[in-house]
């Protein structure tokens, strides 16, 4: 490590912390040659392997920013789509490797954006899936219903009501409620 004062080619390490995120390790360095103190932030850098072949640096932003078109118009937050980026990155970086493939990356997203908003992961899903027809569509449609009817409604014990609501939402239509017998009068 070059001083960034008097050039010289060599320092010693005098302190080193991690930061608050555990991402990055802070060095406090100093030269032996003029004395002065400066500091180095060393992180591990991820890169993206494209379909191309060309490589780029990981960036969350980029995540965020892809995420957030497929979540334009619905009730998803600034707060969320952070948190959903983090944990991307979380999982890409669990992974081990210091490249990954960019399929990897959006694999990574589905995931928590399923959990997220079922609209904008089928809106992320038929980019990144690269539906060609309706059928596409009701395919992934089916797999998310068969998915995430059974966990959810069985486990409230209101299997009947639940039921009902999951399969009138999104169609336009009216549920049936049962009325008590002496409420209609």
């Amino acid at each position: 490590m070059h001083c960034p004062f008097c050039r010289h080619p060599d320092s010693r390490v005098v302190d080193s912390r991690t930061t608050d995120d555990g991402t990055s390790i802070r060095r406090r360095r100093q030269c032996p040659d003029c004395s002065r103190r400066f500091t180095t932030v060393e992180t591990c850098s991820l890169m993206v392997v494209k379909r191309s072949g060309v490589t780029e640096p990981f960036s969350r932003t980029k995540v965020i920013n892809g995420v957030r078109k497929a979540c334009q118009g619905r009730p998803v937050t600034e707060d969320a789509l952070a948190l959903l980026g983090q944990r991307v990155e979380e999982a890409v970086r669990g992974s081990g490797s210091a490249e990954v493939a960019a399929h990897d990356v959006g694999l990574a997203i589905l995931g928590p954006l399923q959990e997220l908003d079922l609209v904008a992961f089928l809106r992320f899903a038929s980019v990144y899936r690269a539906f060609d027809s309706l059928e596409d569509f009701e395919a992934a449609i089916e797999e998310l219903r068969d998915g995430t009817r059974h966990p959810a409604a069985e486990d409230d014990g209101d299997d009947a009501v639940a039921g009902s609501q999951e399969d009138d939402r999104g169609h336009g239509g009216t549920a049936e409620v049962p009325v008590p017998a002496g409420a209609a009068d």
